[in-house]
């Protein structure tokens, strides 16, 4: 397996620079074992069961990009993951600049402390923010920058509408610095539609880190390290998924947290803690029988995830036909609905 296996041409006018709107009226792409079917997300009541389980992600998103000074040295922080007590591992640019003790100046929120603990390897460094959270969140709202993805053009910095665009209806506990994606197509209409079918609906958290962001530089996929994401399955949270029907994984940030969770007879335990689960052909998925995410770029993990769940081939042909019918890709992009290929 090697990384070249997962490539393929993307036009870029492809890549959604904005969400649908309404966010459910963005087109859905239903791979089925036998076709393809072009819907809208909105139609996804009909395609699922009364009892189906959806397992959503209530992070929230919080601007994570901070501009800040050592000096004279412009600075740029982007927060990745909360490493309590007030510090934070965090990607900085200019990193080398950085040393051990040294304080930074927040622009916008100069009143905030900052002070570089520890620099790592591949421009990342641990920076203490002090022990009140509460200030840390209220400066961030003040000063920090909504962290869209790099295909997300925004010559200016995000936008307000940003803001809201780039946060969930799910959205309840601060700490991603990237959207979990395929929660951003949900409505109150849409979730007012699921509840009439009868089609139930779980939270758990995963807080996404600046590493989704990361390509595979690499040709032996295996060799990609992710970042680890903090993540929490509640024990009333992980009885509801074990008595389920069926499971509906709404991203893979929530299926990758199931499986770091699975048990070997499929069941899920209750977790608290970090993963690094990087999910490759060859896993063998032992939770969620059916996958709602979007459309993903070439060469990334997540599109090795897709891969992975739903069998190559099959992914190949629907990001085809994605493409060829003008499908828009990635985060503020249209969706698909796969279903799980269990190895024979």
């Amino acid at each position: 397996m090697r990384t070249g296996d997962f490539d393929f041409a993307l036009p870029d006018a492809l890549i959604a620079q904005s969400p649908a709107r309404p966010r459910d009226s963005a087109r859905l792409l239903d791979v089925r074992t036998d076709g393809l079917a072009d819907r809208i997300v909105s139609a996804l009541p009909e395609l699922l069961e009364p009892g189906d389980l959806l397992v959503v992600n209530d992070t929230r998103v919080i601007p994570a990009r901070l501009r800040a000074r050592r000096g004279e040295a412009g600075i740029e922080l982007l927060l990745n993951r909360s490493e309590g007590g007030g510090r934070w591992h965090a990607l900085a640019r200019n990193a080398k600049k950085l040393h051990p003790g040294d304080a930074l100046e927040i622009l916008g929120a100069p009143e905030l402390p900052a002070r570089v603990v520890e620099r790592q390897d591949g421009g990342a460094v641990i920076v203490d923010f002090g022990p009140d959270e509460a200030a840390l969140l209220s400066a961030l709202e003040r000063a920090g920058e909504v962290p869209l993805p790099p295909y997300i053009a925004r010559p200016g910095g995000p936008g307000a509408a940003d803001r809201e665009d780039y946060q969930t209806v799910f959205a309840d506990r601060p700490g991603a610095v990237a959207a979990p994606t395929a929660s951003l197509h949900f409505t109150p209409a849409l979730l007012a539609a699921l509840d009439a079918r009868g089609i139930e609906r779980v939270t758990v958290t995963l807080h996404v880190g600046a590493g989704t962001f990361l390509p595979v530089r690499g040709e032996n996929p295996r060799e990609h390290r992710l970042h680890s994401e903090w993540g929490e399955i509640t024990p009333e949270a992980a009885a509801r998924i074990n008595a389920a029907r069926r499971v509906v994984s709404v991203g893979t940030t929530a299926l990758r947290l199931l499986e770091s969770a699975a048990r070997e007879d499929g069941t899920v335990a209750p977790f608290r803690g970090l993963t690094d689960l990087f999910l490759l052909p060859g896993h063998r998925f032992r939770t969620a029988s059916l996958l709602l995410t979007n459309f993903h770029l070439p060469r990334s993990t997540l599109f090795m995830l897709v891969c992975a769940y739903a069998g190559t081939e099959r992914v190949r042909a629907a990001y085809e036909h994605a493409i060829q019918q003008g499908y828009r890709f990635y985060s503020y992009g249209d969706a698909t609905l796969l279903r799980r290929e269990d190895p024979s």
